[in-house]
């Protein structure tokens, strides 16, 4: 009886969603086969275990852009997650794609971010002999390392739109015959967290007063907006209108505005992102990552007795030693350098 519900659920799909949507009942499965739930479809299950994870709970104290800022209203990693993922789901929903497939690779996108924003993640890339991308982690996170190194056996549709999100400066739209993702809500994903971190990044970088509205190039005004939220509405809209879901299709904004946004996102990587102001903070964040290495590098035997064991029986030192730095938090990074490094003050009685 209980199975019926996802089974009607499973039916649903196909009498709404576009034809080029991402079905549960066809996706490519796990890696490792499993029953399926008897009242979630596959997509559902995969946002799931992702919102209970360990490492979804730790977005919460990681950094955004700012080092631990002081004020209230300032994204963490966690919060822009949220963004992300209430932008697909207004764009999925509006061209009858997958919404619970675009959640799960939504909330699942960050999942191996270091401590201390992209600053952490180049400072273990220049450590990590393997070298270190957010993405590749964040795979490695939902496959390798929850549940104590048993990973949470995700679908290969989830797994492919968490793996093919990131586009730093380069390009945002990105087929699946070019090496995007394979679905079209990994692409509407993709593009969401482009629209979502610009916009808050420039709301944050405003509040801490880096930055002024009034710095905006015209062009970037007219087009988006001059509001944060003016700006989100255009760009979901503009979205829902320009994309193309077919066999072969595309989710991507009209030409302008697509323009505007990489033109935004221009501005912030040379006025905020690398701005000196922002970086002062992050050079003593490098400082903490860099020492912290060292020293778990320095002694394999008391770094597995003390901090952390291998995720899988082949791991090497370095690579057990990266996965915990990782998954830090940024406050967790602190207190463990201030524990090892700092002195402490003699106690008189």
């Amino acid at each position: 009886m209980r199975q019926e519900i996802r089974l009607e659920q499973e039916r649903r799909e196909h009498d709404t969603l576009s034809p080029h949507a991402a079905f549960s009942d066809r996706s490519a499965g796990r890696a490792r086969p499993e029953e399926p739930c008897p009242i979630r479809t596959a997509f559902q299950h995969d946002r799931d275990r992702i919102l209970h994870s360990k490492a979804f709970r730790r977005l919460k104290h990681k950094t955004q852009v700012f080092l631990s800022p002081t004020g209230d209203h300032y994204r963490t990693r966690l919060t822009h997650t949220l963004e992300v993922s209430q932008i697909a789901r207004t764009i999925a929903r509006a061209l009858r794609l997958n919404e619970d497939l675009a959640e799960a690779i939504a909330l699942g996108h960050d999942l191996g971010h270091t401590p201390f924003g992209h600053t952490g993640e180049k400072v273990i890339d220049g450590l990590f002999s393997e070298g270190f991308h957010h993405t590749a982690q964040s795979l490695r996170v939902v496959e390798v390392i929850e549940r104590d190194g048993a990973g949470l056996n995700l679908t290969a549709e989830v797994r492919d739109g968490i793996v093919k999100h990131s586009k730093g400066r380069g390009k945002v739209v990105s087929r699946a015959s070019d090496g995007g993702p394979s679905t079209l809500e990994g692409q509407v994903v993709r593009l969401a967290d482009l629209i979502a971190y610009v916009n808050h990044d420039m709301d944050d970088a405003a509040r801490a007063r880096v930055i002024s509205e009034r710095d905006l190039l015209p062009h970037i005004i007219t087009l988006l907006g001059t509001s944060h939220t003016e700006r989100i509405h255009r760009m979901i809209v503009d979205t829902i209108e320009n994309s193309d879901v077919s066999e072969n299709g595309a989710i991507r904004l009209g030409e302008e505005r697509y323009q505007a946004l990489l033109d935004l996102r221009e501005f912030l990587w040379t006025h905020v992102y690398e701005n000196e102001v922002v970086h002062e903070d992050l050079r003593r964040a490098e400082r903490i990552i860099e020492e912290l290495y060292r020293h778990f590098m320095a002694d394999e035997a008391r770094f597995h007795a003390e901090y952390g064991q291998n995720a899988s029986p082949s791991d090497t030192l370095e690579r057990s030693v990266v996965d915990y730095l990782a998954g830090m938090t940024d406050r967790f990074a602190v207190s463990m350098f201030e524990t090892i490094f700092m002195p402490r003050p003699w106690m008189v009685l």
